[in-house]
């Protein structure tokens, strides 16, 4: 799937370019941003659009405001931390559309870089409303969308805008679209998928996409024990989603028809209640025991989906192996980010870790760095794996 990229826009300078990027940063209680790797991950194009002269003009949304303007919602800490990171000073709007917005951008010299308000205070971008894109649109002269993250979206600043102006994508997007495309199109073998988290229902699709693309399932987490319920093994109070146990079945049946391993844990770090300090103890396979749950994946498990890691030459990991929020339940889940690190370093497999708690994971043992790439996308990322074609790369013009 070839997008047209900034770098297949012939004259950018003096060109008004409206980029929809994804500053949903997490913020502490005072509005101090306690992450900026969404920030971060927009430098490249927002740097290339600069020193090619055009006047950079930023959209976004942050949280979730309910129908109108917040001001915790507000992107103030974000022109702010964005003007550190780009050294010069980021102009921001009060509002998105409008006459303000409209003299600011007017004001705009080439390399100057102006940040509207937040996108959601208008609930016609939710809707896609056309005539609220139209009014994005109308502030510039090229479209770039470097937001993966809001791809699985059809809102008017993701998709909308494209229909009023030519639309290319970003880095950032460009390298989402590649890494996560030869996942289903080419990867290079054996090709392992680890999935966990706690519940089946947000990846079956994802599952039944990549069962026949894969070599080795492994499936861990809080979602192991629906699929253990399915064989008629203990669980204990571990979680399950009873309304899925057929489908775990049909899940199991099909991987074996396809000749795929599916891994499941051979033992587990069980708790006596859902706490951080809760006492524990490991179990084998036989089952969990009454009035205890499984927190954690167990070593021999570690030491079970090690040998399939170190032998990948692709890896594609969502979701965590425990409750890893919980110190004492994050060893597994880190002992299987030094796997994938290490496959990736030593082996030269690729490694694509795939949003949400995972890269919190990944960041949580220090091990960012090693791996391939880290989507950005949790939601976008998964549907993008289930074979969608997405609102926020559609709209975009082909190679």
């Amino acid at each position: 799937m070839a997008k047209k990229t900034v770098e297949d826009i012939k004259d950018l300078k003096g060109k008004r370019v409206l980029v929809r990027v994804d500053f949903n940063v997490p913020q502490d209680e005072k509005l101090n941003i306690t992450d900026d790797t969404r920030i971060r991950a927009a430098l490249p194009t927002i740097q290339y659009l600069m020193d090619k002269g055009s006047k950079v003009i930023l959209v976004s949304h942050l949280g979730r405001p309910k129908g109108g303007p917040e001001d915790k919602f507000r992107l103030d800490p974000v022109a702010k931390r964005l003007s550190e990171l780009l050294k010069q000073p980021v102009v921001k709007t009060q509002d998105c559309i409008g006459p303000e917005v409209e003299a600011a951008v007017a004001k705009l010299k080439e390399g100057d870089v102006l940040l509207l308000e937040n996108v959601r205070f208008y609930k016609e971008e939710e809707a896609n409303d056309p005539g609220f894109a139209k009014k994005l649109a109308s502030l510039a002269d090229i479209y770039v969308n470097d937001a993966f993250g809001t791809a699985h979206r059809a809102h008017a600043s993701t998709a909308g805008v494209a229909a009023y102006l030519p639309a290319y994508a970003g880095f950032l997007m460009e390298k989402e679209i590649k890494f996560l495309g030869q996942l289903l199109e080419n990867p290079p073998r054996p090709f392992v998928a680890i999935l966990g988290g706690a519940k089946i229902s947000g990846k079956i699709d994802v599952i039944k996409n990549l069962l026949p693309r894969i070599d080795t399932l492994i499936i861990g987490g809080g979602m192991a024990y629906t699929f253990f319920k399915a064989r008629n093994v203990e669980v204990g109070n571990s979680l399950v989603e009873p309304d899925k146990i057929e489908l775990a079945k049909e899940i199991l049946k099909t991987a074996i028809d396809l000749n795929k391993t599916l891994m499941l844990p051979i033992d587990h770090v069980v708790a006596d209640k859902f706490d951080a300090n809760a006492n524990s103890q490991i179990v084998t396979r036989a089952g969990i025991p009454a009035n205890w749950q499984g927190m954690d994946i167990g070593p021999e498990t570690v030491t079970k989906f090690g040998h399939a890691i170190k032998k990948a030459k692709t890896i594609f990991w969502n979701g965590p192996m425990g409750v890893f929020e919980f110190d004492k339940f994050a060893k597994g889940t880190i002992e299987v980010a030094k796997l994938v690190a290490e496959a990736t370093q030593k082996n030269g497999a690729i490694s694509v870790i795939g949003g949400g708690d995972s890269v919190a994971a990944v960041e949580k043992a220090g091990l960012a760095d090693k791996m391939t790439h880290i989507s950005t996308g949790g939601g976008a990322s998964l549907e993008f794996l289930e074979g969608k074609l997405l609102p926020g790369i559609a709209c975009l013009q082909d190679k």
